[in-house]
């Protein structure tokens, strides 16, 4: 390798280092944000006042660096704030965590069909996807289903939380239920076992998991973690295993929720 040629992959190196780590320009919240927080959000609710501020300020780091725009349906301030709180809320753990791999989210005034952007499966109802190929960095939503799952309804089920964990676990490559950028090395058997166990309890009717789940390993992945912050006392209760291999991914407890 010639003195040049290292010279140009050092200044590549730290010209893509300083990208990453450029400051980002906080949004303006609406002034009534926090009402919108307190009235939709139950881990914001949960949190005590300091871990309150630092969900805000999340959201305004989130919301200076992505873009959330409407097709064929408006965009309403509490629309924002919900997009942003599904993608703080897995993250909430990791101070410095930025998605890197999100560029824009688009809100749909319905459920939408794949065909239109991956695959040929004609009659697929989609409620929210990560983008892939042509669509890379772009997440999908569908504005109902974001609402409703902020709604506070016992196993509503939340699509944007469900749509960024998969982004988390796309993080290292591939969407497989295996979070290798966040889950410690020692725990990656453990996780494994556990997901197994617990898709055939599902396919066995032995579990209150989302059937969903049981699709595959990505799946189950996104559906328990909904489950982990939308209910986390009672995923607690009912499933403690897979509970306390959750908070080592993601870094954080939410049926115990401290600033932290």
């Amino acid at each position: 390798m010639t003195p040049i040629f290292v010279l140009i992959i050092i200044a590549l190196v730290v010209v893509v280092f300083a990208w990453y780590k450029r400051p980002i320009k906080k949004a303006d919240l609406p002034a009534n944000y926090k009402n919108i927080l307190s009235e939709h959000v139950a881990f914001y609710r949960a949190l005590d006042d300091k871990g309150k501020i630092r969900f805000e300020e999340k959201i305004k780091e989130f919301l200076g660096y992505i873009r959330i725009t409407g097709v064929n349906t408006n965009v309403e301030d509490v629309d924002k704030l919900l997009v942003a709180s599904s993608g703080v809320i897995p993250i909430f753990g990791f101070p410095e965590w930025r998605y890197y791999n999100l560029r824009e989210v688009l809100l749909y005034p319905g459920p939408f069909n794949e065909i239109s952007f991956l695959s040929g499966d004609t009659d697929r109802h989609v409620l929210g996807m990560v983008g892939d190929g042509a669509m890379q960095r772009i997440m999908i939503l569908s504005k109902p289903a974001l609402r409703n799952g902020f709604a506070n309804v016992p196993g509503q089920g939340n699509t944007g939380i469900h749509e960024f964990v998969h982004l988390l676990d796309k993080e290292d490559g591939a969407v497989d239920g295996l979070p290798e950028a966040l889950l410690k090395r020692q725990f990656t058997i453990p996780w494994l076992q556990l997901i197994a166990k617990n898709i055939s309890a599902i396919k066995a009717g032995n579990s209150d998991i989302n059937i969903y789940g049981s699709k595959n390993e990505a799946e189950f992945f996104a559906v328990a973690s909904e489950y982990f912050f939308e209910e986390p006392e009672k995923f607690k209760q009912i499933h403690p295993e897979l509970y306390n291999l959750m908070t080592e991914i993601f870094q954080q407890s939410p049926a115990h929720q401290n600033t932290q």
